[in-house]
């Protein structure tokens, strides 16, 4: 998880907002702190933002359109 956090710049970029749990537990409405994002993650799994791309040293979070094309432009650079 450090290596990841340290890759992505915080634990809360790691985090998935869209997670049901984040809803259902009243997340939305707390403040968070990195530890708070960390824990989380560590606890339940969905609150693990997917897919995580580790490729030389950089990292690609989420499925989103501009993320799938940097990751795929990162590989044909390779």
């Amino acid at each position: 998880m450090e290596e990841l956090q340290k890759l992505a710049g915080s634990y809360e970029a790691l985090f998935s907002k869209r997670a049901q749990l984040y809803k259902t537990l009243g997340l939305k409405d707390q403040v968070l702190t990195e530890d708070d994002y960390k824990n989380y993650i560590l606890e339940h799994y969905t609150f693990l933002s997917r897919p995580v791309l580790v490729y030389n040293n950089q990292i690609f979070i989420g499925n989103s359109p501009k993320t799938v094309e940097a990751a795929q432009n990162a590989i044909h650079r390779g």
